[in-house]
């Protein structure tokens, strides 16, 4: 990486000559180094999948989710430093809580997705904080919002998605996702497709041992965010152990 070790990384505020935030491309390497979290909209909803790499079986299981609710409706999954994405978190739900006391209704997915964009690029201003070392995937849907699904990115800039990944297996997931037919498929079919590839991108070799967290928004549900009943995630975990097994016997 060009101009390291020349002070242009010291501060958040100060560019580089050729145009460059380090600090802004560091915390991009800590969502790099963290478990992977999908998300994927399809025709009847949104699902939200994260590998929480387990740090210590100590642990109870559980215990720090990756994945939680900022409102009824909107769902969060996030990869990299783990406080920060609590503080984005905490940030999602004081903006959604406003927005009800002022308007009386749900924040849109689009309005959410801007103000976390903004508090986020707000941290990539001034000499005197960092960037936040966390990307998010914020999953939305009501009854007369259609589901949507954005990521917001460490620099404060975010898109709209149909199916999205961060994390150490994002070059493989996201190979993963091209191959599906997002708008045709239904979320008992996503949440099955999602653990397999949490599976396909996990590294038995080098990673660690991981807890899968499965969340999904649709009608299924009364359009709010909840975790996917341990019945239906036992077996879409079971699909795809099955679906690992058959690809290393034609390996």
């Amino acid at each position: 990486m060009t101009s390291i070790g020349t002070g242009y990384d010291l501060s958040v505020s100060t560019y580089s000559p050729d145009g460059r935030v380090f600090q802004v491309e560091y915390a991009n390497k800590a969502v790099d180094n963290s478990g992977t979290a999908i998300g994927l909209r399809v025709k009847d909803g949104v699902v939200l999948a994260v590998e929480k790499l387990i740090q210590s079986k100590l642990l109870v299981q559980g215990a720090n989710r990756r994945i939680q609710s900022a409102d009824l409706h909107i769902g969060i999954a996030s990869a990299g430093l783990l406080a920060d994405g609590r503080h984005v978190v905490n940030r999602a739900r004081d903006e959604a809580q406003a927005w009800r006391d002022i308007y009386r209704q749900p924040i849109p997915g689009k309005t959410i997705a801007d103000r976390l964009g903004q508090y986020v690029s707000a941290y990539t201003l001034y000499s005197s904080v960092r960037p936040f070392g966390t990307s998010i995937i914020v999953a939305t849907m009501t009854e007369k919002e259609q589901p949507s699904l954005y990521m917001i990115e460490p620099s404060g800039v975010y898109w709209g998605y149909r199916g999205c990944a961060v994390g150490k297996g994002k070059s493989v997931a996201k190979t993963e996702i091209e191959k599906l037919d997002l708008e045709n498929m239904t979320v008992r079919e996503a949440v099955n497709e999602i653990t397999r590839i949490i599976y396909t991108c996990h590294d038995d070799v080098k990673d660690k041992e991981f807890e899968l967290e499965l969340s999904w928004i649709c009608a299924e549900t009364k359009y709010k965010h909840q975790f996917v009943p341990n019945e239906l995630k036992s077996e879409a975990e079971r699909l795809a152990k099955e679906s690992s097994s058959d690809d290393e016997m034609e390996d």
